[in-house]
């Protein structure tokens, strides 16, 4: 059977894309990723309005990717933060793999913004195909620095920032520490 004589009714693609596809989505992801927890910590940094932000993280843990873990600070009303499960820790080579797309096509002439290296060696990751069984680099054994194309975050950040095109190649972590991602 050749390709256009099979069904893509079941596709996995298909299926992920209904699940990850969306461009606020992913960006939930990075910041999961970068450790980034909590609601307005979130939504500050992404620069999305609350509306969305609250439906991509009822999706994500509706799928099982993010889990909502209660937390409270002193003289405030009980909240959730957002940590990744295991299903959402298997999406790391996917962001990676879109960072290494977006560092290669899409970032500015200063270079990229972040590197992810593994924690050991310290040499940049990459995102490759390999055969079946063999075990590749986890979101815990690496980390993330700034690159080259880094910029500090302004100061005077409006609520919805202007999108560059070094936006594609945003970072996947911060050179956190391995336990602060956690499922």
């Amino acid at each position: 059977m050749r390709w256009l004589e099979t069904d893509t009714a079941n596709c996995s693609v298909q299926r992920t894309l209904d699940v990850i596809g969306e461009k606020w989505t992913l960006l939930v992801l990075r910041e999961a990723f970068n450790g980034v927890r909590r609601f307005d910590d979130m939504r500050r940094h992404v620069g999305m309005s609350e509306p969305i932000l609250a439906d991509r993280l009822r999706k994500l843990v509706a799928a099982e990717i993010l889990r909502p873990v209660p937390y409270r600070e002193a003289g405030h009303r009980t909240r959730n933060e957002y940590r990744l499960t295991d299903k959402g820790m298997d999406l790391f080579p996917v962001l990676v793999a879109l960072l290494q797309w977006g560092d290669r096509y899409c970032a500015d002439e200063d270079g990229p913004p972040v590197v992810v290296r593994d924690r050991v060696s310290g040499r940049p990751v990459a995102a490759v195909v390999v055969p079946a069984g063999t075990a590749g680099l986890t979101a815990r054994e690496t980390e993330s620095t700034p690159g080259p194309g880094a910029r500090p975050v302004p100061a005077d950040r409006p609520a919805r920032p202007h999108r560059s095109r070094a936006s594609a190649s945003a970072a996947i972590g911060t050179g956190r520490d391995p336990d602060t991602i956690d499922g």
